[in-house]
Parts: C-alpha cells; structure tokens; sequence
C-alpha cells in the first residue's frame, strides 16, 4: 500500500470476540469519489457495538466499530457537492441512495443495508483502514467506523448540522436517539391524545417517551425494571411507569389505558418482553420494534389475538428516518427545549471507553459519549 495516500490515526480496535477495545495507532486512506473525512469530535457508543464486539453480528474481526460519530469534515473527495472542509455534522447509518427503497425516501431499508453497515468494507469489498503494521482491519462500520480520530463516511451518510448546536453531544443523533424518536414519528407516527407505551427504559425507549410528548400523546409509560431509569422516564415526560419485577406489565397497562395502549415501541431484544407487548395493545394496536437480538432469535405471540384485535407488529431500522431532515428537525427541537436527550449521556474519555462500556452493559449509563477530538 501506498502509504503517501493514508494518514495516522488512533483508534479503538475490536480484535477478538468479547475482547476489549484497544487503543492503536492506524492508518486511514484519503477521501475518494463520494467520501468525505471526519475529524471525530465525539461518537456515542450504542447496544450494537456490544453485539458486534460480542459477534452476535458476524462483522469480521479485527475492526473499528463506533457508529454515532460527530465531527468537523477535513477533507472531501472529488465527487462531493454539499459538503465542505470545516462543516460540522453527524455520520449516520450507510445506504446506496439507488434501490426501490433508498429512491422512495425508506433508506433504512435500502437492499445493501446488510453489506454497507456490517461487512466491514466499502462497496467494492476494500478497507480503507490498516494497522500500524500494514494489516487490514475491517472499516465502514455504518459506514463510518467512528471509534477513531479520523473516520470515514459517505456525502449521503454524513449529515449537515447547525454550528449553533453542541457538536460532541449530537452523535447519538445518528443511530440511537434517531432510533427511538424516528420510530414514535416516521413509523408508529403517534397521534395527538393518543396513548404509547416503552417497553425498554434505555436510550432509545427513553428516546421514543420524549417523541411520544412531543407528538400529543397524553398517556405515555414506561416499563422497565431499573427504579432509576424509570425516574428519568417521569422527568422525560412519561405520564405512566411500570416496574416490571414488581407487577403484571400487561394487566397494569391494560388498567391504565382501559383495555389496551395505542402505540407501542420494543427496544429490549428480548422475546418475552416482545410477547408482553403484542399482548399489552389495544384494539388495532400498532407496535414498533427495534430491540436486536442474535441473529436467528425467534418469539412466539397468541395468533388469534393478533387477527380478532387488529394488532400490528411493525419492524423498524433506524427509526425509518432521512437522516439528512430528521437529525436537524432533532436538534432544532433540542435548541427549542422540547427534546432534552442530553439528559440521557454522560461523557468519557477516549481512554476510558471500556469503562463506558462496562458501564452501559450495568445499565449504570444510558447512553455513554466518547469525547475523542
């Protein structure tokens, strides 16, 4: 390889499953085509770097995970037309702008979804990240692999945002936060004086109450297991919570709601959490999921009450969002006051990112930012 054409950096290396993140010097090739280079700010840290680094996701390893990365762009390839050096933005999930879906405005479920976020390569199957030895580690981590100094994304995938907003706080805006706000508002698409419910109190269930206040709900709970998590859920805005150890979730929401919740989200991965959720709606009941099991993980509900209730059950990728309108519309509603996910992080050093990650995986932090820059 040419070494002229790349630049160091440091990053975080997965290099066995289950291992710790290990800080490394690497090196990054120059923006080309439709690239652009981030200079990372800061980068949220999410469930599905746990599950890759865990390879419940088969990504090759070794890699750079990361995924909600924010950041300064310091350079563009040729082919670039929005953005410029010094902008700031926020890296989203990876898509190919070409397919029936990507063309209808539903990137999330674009056909190379699979191949542009988890394969650990560009398109053309190359990695544009080796180590200092000359290695190949597996890169393009939702196209982006954001648990470095530098990193590199896509011009559809790195998102132009306000220098008026707080760069290191809006990472999570590309995965997470997007997550749980988009499902209550692209997909579920809550209505005014209707009833929702989260299944899940972490950032993206926490996410989806903020959404769900938002949008007009007027009962709004939350389920979860964690005293404190629950807490912040009221702060949030829930009007609802249920502790989930300590009574029937079904028969509570049912109660609350009189005979069953309008909406409802499914952010935990677990099946039989899903099935209290199918049970808990209402009549014509719509419920979203975004929690992320192993692949292969089945669940089980009651097909008769499915069909005499009119239920749906609504799988959801990234909160079905644009991210190129819904990650400013977000922060316009943060400067506004009436989505306050920064009540959701706390902020680590680069150094400290296992810290970070032992600390979500205890549920002792929502949603962790890695200052990296």
């Amino acid at each position: 390889m040419t070494t002229a054409l790349y630049r160091p950096i440091t990053a975080a290396v997965t290099r066995g499953k289950g291992a710790p993140f290990t800080l490394e010097s690497a090196r990054l090739r120059e923006p080309i085509g439709d690239e652009v280079l981030v200079r990372i700010v800061a980068t949220g840290m999410c469930h599905t770097d746990m599950v890759v680094r865990d390879q419940l996701y088969p990504v090759p390893l070794p890699a750079v995970l990361g995924h909600e990365g924010a950041g300064i762009v310091e350079a563009v390839g040729p082919l670039v037309k929005r953005l410029a050096v010094g902008d700031h933005v926020v890296m989203s999930y990876g898509s190919c702008g070409q397919c029936a879906s990507c063309a209808g405005g539903h990137s999330a479920y674009c056909t190379e979804f699979f191949g542009r976020n988890f394969s650990g390569a560009d398109p053309q199957g190359n990695s544009a990240l080796e180590d200092d030895h000359g290695s190949r580690l597996s890169a393009h981590f939702f196209a982006q692999s954001s648990f470095a100094t530098l990193a590199l994304g896509r011009e559809n995938n790195v998102v132009k945002v306000s220098k008026d907003a707080p760069l290191e706080l809006l990472g999570p805006l590309g995965c997470g936060i997007q997550t749980g706000a988009g499902a209550v508002i692209n997909s579920l698409r809550v209505k005014p004086g209707s009833s929702f419910c989260a299944f899940g109190g972490g950032a993206v269930g926490l996410s989806a109450v903020l959404a769900a206040r938002v949008a007009g709900a007027t009962t709004i709970i939350a389920v979860d297991v964690v005293p404190s998590r629950l807490a912040l859920a009221l702060e949030l805005g829930a009007t609802h919570v249920v502790n989930s150890l300590e009574v029937d979730p079904v028969d509570t929401i049912r109660a609350i709601t009189g005979g069953g919740v309008n909406f409802a989200l499914e952010s935990t991965g677990r099946p039989q959490v899903l099935r209290q959720a199918v049970d808990a709606l209402g009549s014509r009941g719509v419920l979203g999921v975004v929690g992320a099991p192993a692949l292969g993980t089945t669940a089980q509900f009651d097909v008769n009450d499915l069909l005499l209730g009119g239920k749906t059950i609504l799988g959801i990728v990234e909160g079905d969002s644009n991210p190129h309108q819904f990650i400013p519309e977000l922060i316009t509603l943060y400067l506004q006051g009436r989505f306050p996910f920064d009540k959701l992080v706390k902020f680590y050093s680069f150094e400290d990112i296992n810290q970070a990650a032992e600390d979500s995986e205890k549920g002792l932090t929502l949603k962790p930012i890695i200052r990296i820059g």
